[in-house]
């Protein structure tokens, strides 16, 4: 990638999840991009394989094998970034578990748990330990990967459903709270995507039919730095490649926000000021 055309040059971007799959993606665009990455994932090879992709492409990254529902351990890990960088100007909360598809009362408390503490503890430790780095940054972003299952309803999907609805009304709080900082905090729906999760969750699909972790589509959910505002901004027709969709809200300049190059579906809402944007993709 040309120097010149670096969108996150000397930023540092924390990214969860980052050994495989939407996370990894993500995490090499960042590094394409010019950013340093603090990959963040329980696999050590597939950290390695992260490394070695943004490296090829000239950039840096800190590799941290943890598991995430180890709380102790993101403690450990926000004081060591807040002593080697001072600041962070992305965090990305993308780790998560599927936790199976069983009727309700058939989900193990353990498995229940786990879930919980993956997908909206987790990340609220993360908020816990970072918030103070994200507002030391010039232009702090953070971003917490959701789900379409929030908005409808889908037997068996229980543990997930209930987690991503919880982190979502978290995110909407955190973000509201921050409207008149310099750090804006967004919800991003990348859709369907060829991952471990959605093979866990459909095995009879054909995978191959299914766009990779480069996805084709987003949803854009949450927009704080409007949160008060009812500006629209869309662009009917318009493809959202979730991984360019992570850099424009990741980078420094002020509008750059959620909305901005969506697609949106017929119906719309507000919820409290916040915009809700639903993207479509388009063959």
């Amino acid at each position: 990638m040309i120097q010149g055309r670096q969108r996150l040059a000397g930023r540092v971007a924390l990214v969860t999840g980052a050994s495989r799959g939407i996370g990894a993606a993500v995490a090499r665009r960042f590094g394409a991009e010019g950013a340093h990455v603090v990959a963040v994932a329980r696999t050590v090879g597939g950290l390695e394989e992260l490394d070695d992709a943004i490296k090829a492409v000239g950039g840096g990254a800190t590799l941290v094998p943890l598991d995430l529902c180890d709380f102790d351990a993101i403690d450990r890990l926000g004081t060591a970034v807040a002593d080697r960088h001072g600041r962070i100007d992305i965090l990305v909360g993308n780790a998560a578990m599927l936790g199976g598809l069983r009727p309700m009362g058939h989900f193990e408390p353990d498995v229940w748990e786990r879930v919980f503490d993956l997908n909206v503890t987790a990340n609220w430790r993360l908020i816990h330990n970072f918030d103070a780095l994200l507002r030391a940054s010039d232009a702090g972003r953070a971003i917490f990967v959701t789900s379409s299952v929030t908005r409808g309803t889908f037997a068996y999907w229980g543990a997930y459903a209930a987690s991503k609805a919880a982190l979502e009304s978290m995110v909407e709080t955190y973000a509201a709270e921050l409207a008149k900082t310099n750090v804006r905090v967004n919800l991003l729906d990348p859709g369907i995507a060829r991952t471990a999760m959605r093979a866990e969750a459909m095995p009879g699909e054909d995978s191959m039919s299914l766009p990779t972790s480069q996805w084709r589509a987003a949803t854009i959910r949450v927009d704080a730095s409007r949160h008060s505002s009812r500006t629209l901004s869309y662009r009917l027709g318009h493809t959202i490649d979730a991984e360019s969709s992570l850099v424009k809200l990741s980078t420094p300049l002020k509008e750059s926000i959620a909305g901005r190059e969506s697609c949106w579906p017929k119906r719309w809402r507000w919820d409290y000021g916040i915009r809700r944007t639903y993207a479509l993709t388009s063959e």
